[in-house]
């Protein structure tokens, strides 16, 4: 779904990739570093990056634990072969462990991911479905629910730690994948997937960077499948933010324009003008990200 007539998805590969170049080589980086979930944003990303750096110079890691899902790797190992990455895999299960992350949900080591799932689902609707995340921004609930909350976050933190270890070893840049409407809507993990040098996506919403994912040719199960943090079993983006992204990108960027929005479930307008809200209050740092 294209947000607005003007796009051009070729034009903003090729203005990503002017982006990114200069970024590098203004500051003396030999090379990239990037995190292969299986996902969009990531394929994306990495797709680009082939286009701005030799092969070599590309480090890509895929970095699964306990409660991935069972596609994860070889979702992301499909995208470091369509662009001609090493994959290296480094579970990260043992750190967690060490951590005592998994010390904070009831026991699973062998229990199959379709029950762990089920017990997610239910323990989110439990908390209120539609509630839930905007008390995960607001940091917000029982101690079970504030417990949930620092144990899926850990994961995305202790990943980024094993990608700055991996870049700087190399003199790498670590570069993110977080696009605009999870910026806007909070949909990150703070010090976690937003802890990088540089954000090539940060400008395009979602929906867009579905745009770039068929330009480039990223796989068709990639560009198919629903978008999750994979952090959480089961539980997708737009079941934990309760919306299509179709939906959220287009209020978002009447709200961004001053448009009218008379014709938008009102409902669902203030769901994600309170989700901006709280966003808002969290994101005060400044962080690199390509101006529109």
């Amino acid at each position: 779904m294209a947000l607005s007539g003007e796009f051009s998805p070729e034009r903003e590969v090729e203005r990503i990739s002017q982006f990114l170049k200069d970024f590098i080589e203004k500051n003396g980086f030999k090379g990239a570093t990037i995190g292969i979930s299986g996902g969009i944003d990531s394929a994306v990303v990495a797709a680009i990056l082939s286009r701005v750096l030799p092969k070599d110079r590309i480090r890509a890691l895929v970095l699964p634990e306990r409660d991935s899902h069972p596609d994860s790797v070889k979702d992301a190992k499909m995208v470091c072969e369509k662009y001609g990455l090493e994959c290296q895999v480094r579970p990260i299960t043992p750190i967690l462990k060490k951590l005592g992350i998994y010390k904070l949900q009831p026991p699973a080591a062998f229990v199959p991911y379709t029950v762990k799932a089920k017990y997610a689902m239910a323990k989110w609707q439990e908390h209120g479905q539609d509630a839930v995340y905007e008390r995960d921004i607001a940091m917000e609930g029982s101690e079970d629910f504030l417990k949930g909350i620092a144990y899926y976050r850990a994961k995305h933190r202790v990943r980024m730690c094993v990608l700055y270890m991996e870049a700087e070893m190399r003199g790498y840049t670590v570069v993110g994948t977080t696009n605009k409407t999870e910026w806007m809507t909070g949909f990150y993990v703070k010090w976690g997937d937003d802890a990088t040098d540089v954000e090539p996506l940060l400008h395009l919403y979602k929906t867009q960077v579905f745009e770039l994912g068929k330009f480039l040719q990223v796989p068709e199960r990639i560009l198919k499948k629903p978008p999750s943090p994979d952090l959480v079993p089961g539980v997708t983006d737009e079941f934990a933010l309760g919306m299509k992204y179709e939906e959220i990108d287009r209020i978002l960027m009447k709200l961004e324009k001053g448009q009218s929005l008379d014709d938008e479930d009102s409902e669902k307008v203030e769901r994600v003008k309170r989700l901006v809200e709280l966003a808002e209050k969290r994101n005060m740092r400044m962080v690199s990200l390509l101006q529109s």
